[in-house]
Parts: C-alpha cells; sequence; structure tokens
C-alpha cells in the first residue's frame, strides 16, 4: 500500500476514533419484553419495544442481556443471574433494567407479570407474579454506581377476575431508598399507559428519541414527558423519581468530561412564582413547560389559571390522581387500621376503596401479640435442666459473689457478668453504656420457684420487606 493510500485511510479512522463516545463506567443493562401472554390476549408491542431498547442501549455503550416472554421461574433466574454479572463487573458499574410488558398493584405493592399467570383472585398475583420490589432489592444488594428502572408496564389490568386491583402502578420513592437510584413509569402512578398504534409504544417511541442526546437523564426524561403528553394528547404522562447523586447520560459527550460530578439540587418553585411565570403564556406552551417539570406547584398554578380548558382539567386530574397515590403509598408504608381509615376518610369512592377497607378490616380484626416481658431492672438469672442436671438451689442473704465485677467496659462490648457459684448472672445493659447501678444484689433463700417461658407468634400472610419500608398484614 502506497504512503498516500495508507493515509487516505488512517485519516477517517482518526476522525471516527476521535468522535468515538467514552464513558466513565461500566454499562450493563437487562431488557425484557413481554409479549406472549398464555392467559390473556398477547401485547404487540413489547417484544418490539426490547429489541430497539437493546440497540439504543447497545449503542450507548451498554453490554445488554436481553429476554422475552419469561415465565415466573425464568423471570426470577434472570434478574438474578444480571445481579451477579453486575456484581463481577464491579462497583464502578451502571445497572439499567428495562421492562416492557403488563405490570399490576394489588395492595399497595407493584408485580410484573410473567407470561404464564393465570390468576383468579388477588392473592395469586403474590404466588404467581415478581415482585418488583424483589427486583429493586435484588440490584440494591450489590455494589453498583447507580441503578435505572425503566418500566413501559402500566398498561391496563388484563385480568377481569381482579376487579379490586388498582389502576396502572404504586408509587416507587426512589427518595426512600439507596441513594443512586432512578425509576421512571410509562405513565403516572395509578393511570393507564397505552400499548401504542404504532411499532413501538408511545413512551418507548419517546424514549428512542430522546436518550440520543447528550442531555442528563432528568432533562432526558423531562422530553419524554413531554412528547408522550403531546402524542396522546394529555392522555398519558410518563413519571420519575430520582435519587441519583452523579450525572448520568445515554449518549456520552465526545469526551468523558462533565460526567460523574455532584449533582446539584433544583430549586423548588411555589405556586405563587409557578402562577407568575405562566400567566399570559398560550395554554399549548404553558402545558408544556409543566408537564416538563412535573411538580405539584406547577400543575396546581396551572389548573387554575386554565381551569376552563381541556388542558386545565387534565391538569387538575393529574394533580388529583397524584396526591391520592401519594396518600395511598403513605397508608401502605404506615400499614395499620388508622392509617387505611385516614386514607378512605379522605378518598372515600376512589379504584382503591375496596382494597383500603379491606386491609383496615384485616388489620383492625387482627390478633395483638403478647407483649414481650420487660426485663426487670435487677440482675436475673435463667437456668434450665440440662442433662438432667440437679439445679443451684436460690441465694441466701449471705451468698457474695465468688468474684467482684469488672464494672469498666467499651461501649458495644458484652455486660460485665457475675458469677454466683454455678449460675452466672448477666446484666441487661442500657441503649448506650453500661453503667452498674451500685453494688451487687444479694438474694433471700425462698421455696424453690418454677419458671415457665411462652413464645407467641401472631400475624398472617404479608409482603415481604418492601423497597421503601417494611411491612406486614
Amino acid at each position: 500500500m502506497s504512503r498516500r493510500a495508507l493515509l487516505k485511510w488512517l485519516v477517517p479512522a482518526a476522525i471516527l476514533l476521535s468522535h468515538s463516545p467514552a464513558w466513565a463506567e461500566n454499562r450493563l443493562a437487562l431488557v425484557i419484553g413481554q409479549s406472549a401472554y398464555k392467559s390473556v390476549p398477547a401485547l404487540p408491542n413489547p417484544a418490539n419495544d426490547a429489541k430497539a431498547m437493546t440497540e439504543l442501549l447497545s449503542a450507548s455503550g451498554f453490554q445488554v442481556v436481553s429476554a422475552s416472554d419469561l415465565s415466573q421461574n425464568e423471570l426470577r433466574a434472570k434478574v438474578g443471574e444480571f445481579a451477579s454479572e453486575v456484581a463481577a463487573k464491579g462497583a464502578d458499574t451502571v445497572a439499567l433494567v428495562f421492562y416492557a410488558g403488563h405490570g399490576l398493584q394489588v395492595d399497595g405493592e407493584n408485580f410484573l407479570i410473567p407470561v404464564d399467570v393465570d390468576p383468579k383472585r388477588e392473592a395469586d398475583i403474590a404466588v404467581q407474579a415478581v415482585r418488583l420490589n424483589d427486583i429493586l432489592n435484588t440490584l440494591n444488594s450489590v455494589p453498583t454506581r447507580m441503578r435505572i428502572v425503566l418500566l413501559d408496564a402500566c398498561r391496563n389490568n388484563p385480568f377481569p377476575t381482579l376487579k379490586t386491583a388498582g389502576n396502572g402502578l404504586a408509587i416507587v420513592d426512589a427518595k426512600t431508598g439507596v441513594p443512586g437510584t432512578f425509576v421512571s413509569f410509562s405513565t403516572s402512578p395509578g393511570a393507564e399507559a397505552e400499548d401504542g398504534s404504532g411499532a413501538n409504544s408511545p413512551y418507548t417511541t419517546a424514549l428512542l428519541t430522546a436518550a440520543k442526546d447528550p442531555a442528563p437523564i432528568e432533562e432526558t426524561f423531562k422530553r419524554v414527558r413531554v412528547a408522550v403528553n403531546k402524542v396522546t394528547d394529555g392522555r398519558q404522562t410518563p413519571w420519575d423519581s430520582s435519587s441519583l447523586t452523579e450525572d448520568f447520560r445515554f449518549a456520552a459527550p465526545m469526551t468523558a468530561s462533565g460526567q460523574g460530578g455532584p449533582k446539584l439540587a433544583a430549586t423548588k418553585r411555589t405556586v405563587e412564582e409557578w402562577t407568575r411565570d405562566l400567566k399570559g403564556k398560550p395554554v399549548e406552551a404553558a402545558n408544556e413547560i409543566i408537564v416538563a417539570d412535573g411538580t405539584d406547584e406547577a400543575y396546581e398554578a396551572f389548573a387554575t389559571l386554565f381551569a376552563s380548558t381541556p388542558r386545565g382539567l387534565q391538569a387538575r386530574d393529574w394533580l388529583n390522581r397524584h396526591r391520592r397515590m401519594v396518600a395511598w403509598n403513605n397508608a401502605v408504608l404506615i400499614n395499620t387500621a388508622a392509617s387505611y381509615r385516614a386514607f378512605l376518610a379522605q378518598y372515600p369512592d376512589s379504584d382503591l376503596t375496596a382494597t383500603a377497607r379491606r386491609l383496615e378490616e384485616r388489620l383492625r380484626n387482627k390478633p395483638i401479640p403478647a407483649l414481650a416481658l420487660a426485663t426487670p431492672a435487677t440482675n436475673a438469672a435463667l437456668t434450665c435442666p440440662c442433662n438432667n442436671q440437679p439445679q443451684p438451689a436460690p441465694l441466701k442473704k449471705a451468698d457474695t459473689p465468688t468474684k467482684k465485677p469488672d464494672t469498666t467496659r467499651r461501649a458495644g462490648s458484652r455486660p460485665p457478668a457475675q458469677v454466683y457459684d454455678d449460675v452466672v448472672v448477666v446484666r441487661r445493659p442500657p441503649p448506650v453504656v453500661y453503667e452498674p447501678a451500685g453494688p451487687p444484689v444479694v438474694y433471700e433463700r425462698s421455696p424453690p420457684v418454677s419458671i415457665g417461658i411462652g413464645v407467641g407468634v401472631g400475624g398472617g400472610y404479608g409482603p415481604r420487606d418492601s423497597y421503601q419500608g417494611r411491612r406486614g398484614y
């Protein structure tokens, strides 16, 4: 090859390499598309959505694991395998999960629906489906740089027998979980998303376009919200929650500079400030602004200013539904009969009314477990007949410890023990630092006393530890 020909080949290659994207971290993605449901009509778009997202994420520097039409066991196994691969990559890894398919909320918990489910009642969902919290907890158990979960799963409830399941998905507040998490729904909590009439769902279509720009992820999903809201004529507005502390972009800049730095908290504006900003603007322009912002304050100002317009009515509906879902999320997290009664008093007629009444009744009628016996302030000894050995006689008043207790100990260490012949007596420490209350306690001889210990456990079925807190019915 001549020198001129070699240069002719090398120059374009050098230009191409200089413009190749660079990422400061490992990127690993799990993409799942659930279309071929066996007991309900198939969904045409999730398979297409998964294929398109696989291509987008591969171009964005992700090593992609893709799967489709998974049963419950397959879905659980795939998530476990993905977590193992993330762990092998190391702590400097961005782990992303994209799921397209059916999802449901039952009793305030979100479930992703495998293709082999066939529920006859709500209780079957907990047995046959996969909890979203389990997936989030699995990702949280692996050291990662950040976790991103994108759910195109808020479609209509496909199971007519589950009449009391809530619409859409329940809120997942990333701010109450592990920092470094971003969760996005294809529509707002409590609402239903459209599958779309094109090759992809409205949510995936908007994401495929917005993610190509090297903008921070929050800005990317602002564009997704606006695009989906516009194409569905306001019927659907995606929603997200973030606890990210670092920058992330799907499409990296030409260099890695500008990525990975600390994030600055956005200033939250009041309703009055939003009213001043929106006043005088055309309704469609103002609608795009508040949809991109996504806060209650922006929607409240818009719904008041444009109350008589269709967009104003949609904004009011969004605001009312969002506040209802926040109240429902709070009731579920508290998970007491009183919390569900408070929700019913505030929202007596909603798609969650039947569920709230059932949970309130279940908790109201739940037996109260026996309270644990309080440990007395004085020393106490527990003895048991081990190997049929005779028990030591009760101590007399004249009996004294064979060894003076060591009253000094470091915070967090075991409390000092006192030895009375063959009986070991241990003081129960206060919460922080143990300090003896006075001289050792001595005992009068008394007739033999039998001690019986009983343990009672009460309660019924309850979900596992949730992403936002521990619950149990």
